[in-house]
């Protein structure tokens, strides 16, 4: 288990937030607040998430259960306000692992960033850099690993709830070295604001060399 805390290193409004770095069981007891957050940050286009705290109970616990994953949390005082996750693929359950194996790779080889959500009012002030060092540095230091990849939903142009100006992440992804890798499709489901029930949705994987 490692646990590293960068002390203050953000000031927002006059107020200072700092990272905290996690492992494994030290994840723990976070879960409650990354659960939160990220039920909060995906109900925004393009995920539109209906999420659910049991649900999210669930999938975060494969973070606790692997030893070499990390949460690179930000906090604001007490408060979880950010939160981006990674673990090695091999330690994913199939359905992520399935398109690589189909296209040669080997699980083994690859580290996979999960979300990056962070609450708008701390948006915009070099946050997400920190998310991404933060994740490739541990997959590094672990050793072992040739790329880092995550996957984005695909929506369409014409999507009813785009909001007007919407701005795709794809130039952000580019900027920290991601390229898109049409061959690299998968779908996951979930139930979208307005829908009764899950329903399944388009992911493309983006890929970095570390």
């Amino acid at each position: 288990m490692r646990t590293v805390c960068y002390l203050p290193m953000i000031l927002f409004m006059n107020k200072t937030c700092y990272n905290l770095h996690l492992s494994g069981s030290a994840i723990a007891p976070y879960l409650p607040a990354l659960a939160h957050l990220r039920i909060s940050v995906f109900r925004e286009f393009p995920y539109l998430y209906d999420g659910s705290v049991e649900y999210e109970a669930r999938y975060l616990q494969t973070y606790v259960n692997s030893p070499d994953s990390i949460a690179v949390l930000l906090l604001d005082g007490d408060r979880v306000v950010g939160a981006s996750t990674g673990l090695p693929m091999a330690h994913e359950e199939d359905e992520f692992q399935q398109p690589f194996l189909q296209q040669g790779y080997d699980p083994d080889t690859l580290f996979y960033c999960a979300e990056s959500v962070l609450l708008p009012e701390y948006r915009g002030r070099g946050v997400y850099k920190s998310f991404f060092l933060g994740r490739e540095n541990h997959a590094r230091q672990l050793g072992g690993f040739t790329h880092a990849t995550f996957c984005g939903v695909q929506r369409p142009v014409d999507h009813p709830m785009r909001p007007a100006g919407y701005l795709p992440l794809d130039s952000i992804w580019q900027h920290f070295g991601y390229t898109p890798h049409p061959e690299l499709l998968t779908t996951y489901t979930w139930k979208d604001l307005g829908e009764t029930e899950a329903s399944p949705k388009p992911m493309q994987f983006w890929m970095k060399t570390l």
